[in-house]
C-alpha cells in the first residue's frame, strides 16, 4: 500500500501542473476584461491601460502563464484583483466553512441514503422499494437551491426554527455550529442521499443474488449475519465509490448553497470572483477543487485496500 500511495503522490506533480495550465487557459479564454470592472466601464482607453498594467494583464500571455504555474507549484496563488490580499489567504480563511458544510452534508447523505438503500434491497418490488425509488428520484430531480429555498421559507422564515444568513464557527460551540449549518447541510445532502440510496440498493441486490449468499442461507445462518457480514461487506466497495464521488459533487454544490444561505465559504467566494472576473481567485479555486478531487480519489483507493487487500489499485 505504501508504494501505491507514493506513486499516486508522485503523479500529483504532473497533474498539478496540468490543472494549473488548464485553469489559467479556461479563465483567460472567458470574455470580459477585469480591468474594466476594476476602474469602471466608463473609463477611457488610457485608464484601462493603466489598470491592466497594475493588474499585470499587459504582460505577454506566455509570461503570465509561466508566472502562475511557477507560483502555484510553491503555493503562491497570486493576489486578488479586488480583495487586496493574497488568494491563498482568502481561500484558507474560508475553507473551514466549506469543509464544515461538506462534512455535515455528507453525513446527511450517508445517514439517509445507505439505510434507505438497504431497506429497498431487502424488500425488492415491495411498497418499501417503490417508496425509496420514488423518493430518490424526487430528490435527484429537484435542484439543491429549490430544496434550500423551501427549507429557508418553512423552517427559517415561517417557523423560525433555524437562523438564516449567519455562520458560527465550531470554536464557539458544537450546538451553535450545528444550528447554523443544519439547513444548508440538509439542502446539499439530500440529493446525494438519493444517489447513494439508489446505488446502495443496486449493489446490495446484485450481491444478494450471488451463489455464496445462497450457500450462507442454506447453512441456516441468521438473515442479519447473511446481510451484515456477507452481503453488505461485499457491496460496500461500490458504496464507498459513490461516497467518494459525492464528496467531489458536494464541493461543487457548495457554490450555490453557500450563496443561497449567505455562508462565508469558498463557494460564495467563487461566485463573487466570477462576477468580478477576479482571475487569480478563480484560478486558485479551480486548483484547490481539483486537488481535493485527487486527494479524495487517493483516499478511496486506500480504503479499498484496507477493506479488500486483493483489490488492485496500481
Amino acid at each position: 500500500m505504501f508504494n501505491m500511495i507514493l506513486r499516486r503522490l508522485i503523479l500529483f506533480v504532473p497533474m498539478w501542473i496540468a490543472v494549473s495550465v488548464l485553469s489559467f487557459v479556461i479563465v483567460h479564454a472567458t470574455p470580459g476584461d477585469p480591468a474594466a470592472g476594476f476602474v469602471g466601464q466608463d473609463t477611457g482607453a488610457e485608464g484601462l491601460a493603466i489598470a491592466r498594467a497594475r493588474l499585470g494583464l499587459d504582460r505577454p500571455y506566455i509570461e503570465q502563464l509561466g508566472v502562475w504555474v511557477a507560483g502555484s507549484m510553491t503555493g503562491d496563488l497570486g493576489n486578488s484583483f479586488f480583495l487586496g490580499r493574497s488568494v491563498a489567504d482568502a481561500i484558507i480563511e474560508r475553507l473551514p466553512v466549506t469543509f464544515s458544510l461538506g462534512l455535515l452534508a455528507l453525513l446527511v447523505a450517508i445517514v439517509v441514503g445507505v439505510p434507505l438503500g438497504i431497506i429497498a434491497a431487502l424488500s425488492p418490488n415491495s411498497w418499501k422499494d417503490a417508496s425509496t425509488i420514488g423518493l430518490s428520484l424526487t430528490f435527484l430531480s429537484v435542484p439543491e437551491f429549490v430544496v434550500g429555498m423551501l427549507l429557508i421559507y418553512l423552517l427559517g422564515v415561517e417557523w423560525r426554527l433555524f437562523p438564516i444568513g449567519r455562520y458560527e464557527p465550531l470554536s464557539d460551540g458544537l450546538l451553535p455550529w450545528l444550528h447554523h449549518l443544519a439547513l444548508p447541510a440538509v439542502a446539499l445532502g439530500l440529493s446525494q442521499s438519493a444517489l447513494l440510496a439508489r446505488m446502495t440498493r443496486a449493489s446490495l441486490l446484485q450481491v444478494l443474488e450471488a451463489d455464496f449468499i445462497r450457500t450462507a442461507r442454506a447453512k441456516g445462518l441468521p438473515e442479519r449475519v447473511v446481510v451484515g457480514k456477507h452481503a453488505f461487506r461485499n457491496a460496500i466497495i461500490t458504496i464507498i465509490t459513490i461516497i467518494g464521488l459525492s464528496m467531489a459533487l458536494l464541493l461543487s454544490g457548495a457554490f450555490i448553497t453557500e450563496t443561497l444561505f449567505q455562508l462565508p465559504g469558498i463557494g460564495s467566494l467563487g461566485v463573487q470572483a466570477v462576477l468580478r472576473r477576479d482571475y487569480p481567485v478563480i484560478q486558485g479555486l479551480l486548483l484547490v477543487a481539483s486537488s481535493f478531487v485527487l486527494i479524495v480519489n487517493l483516499l478511496v483507493d486506500v480504503v479499498y485496500r484496507l477493506l479488500n487487500p486483493m483489490v488492485d489499485n496500481d
